[in-house]
């Protein structure tokens, strides 16, 4: 009884000390600090005017296939933008070319979507009509899309995209936060 004993104790002992500090933990992610909602106006010159959060900056955009108006709103803070293209609308058939262009761009993400959700947008006291895509997926690489329109003579198309590799479980708080901000850029926006 007392050999018993004594193998015991000092199997107990071994586990309790011998466990290593260490010992690898499961994978995890960073804790997200995300700033105060504040906005400031955009109004550049362009065709069109909104608010935009205080983190965030909105830089013309220079790549050679730019076009005039288009620009991003840059999150240095989260690795994002949101790349907005600007179309001057010349008749319902253009209008409708560029519905279906959206459409094609948000399409695109299909193999990597589990879902993508449409959510019609409509202010006509500003005459904002659009639609917001929320493209749901591990992989996908733009959570949200959106295009907004006057039905007459404007079109911007929005899309996020983050410059890192496509996690959206992980970026999910990031996500809904500047969902939020690209809601209020909605409720803001002006055609000039």
């Amino acid at each position: 009884m007392g050999r018993l004993f004594l193998l015991v104790f000092f199997f107990s002992f071994l586990l309790v000390c011998c466990k290593s500090p260490d010992t690898p933990l499961p994978r995890a992610y960073f804790r997200i600090a995300l700033p105060e909602k504040d906005y400031r106006y955009f109004d550049e010159g362009f065709p069109y005017s909104f608010a935009y959060p205080v983190y965030a900056g909105v830089l013309p955009d220079t790549r050679e296939t730019a076009e005039p108006y288009w620009s991003d709103i840059v999150y240095p803070e989260f690795s994002g933008r949101i790349h907005l293209s600007y179309k001057p609308v010349a008749g319902q058939r253009e209008l409708f070319g560029l519905f279906e262009d959206a459409r094609t761009f948000v399409h695109r993400h299909i193999p990597k979507a589990t879902a993508i959700r449409e959510e019609v947008i409509v202010y006509p006291d500003r005459r904002v009509y659009g639609m917001l895509y929320h493209i749901r997926g591990k992989e996908a690489a733009s959570p949200i899309q959106f295009y907004l329109t006057d039905s007459l003579d404007h079109f911007l198309r929005g899309a996020l995209y983050f410059h890192v590799r496509p996690n959206n479980d992980s970026l999910a708080p990031v996500i809904e936060f500047i969902e939020e901000d690209i809601r209020h850029l909605f409720y803001t926006l002006e055609w000039q």
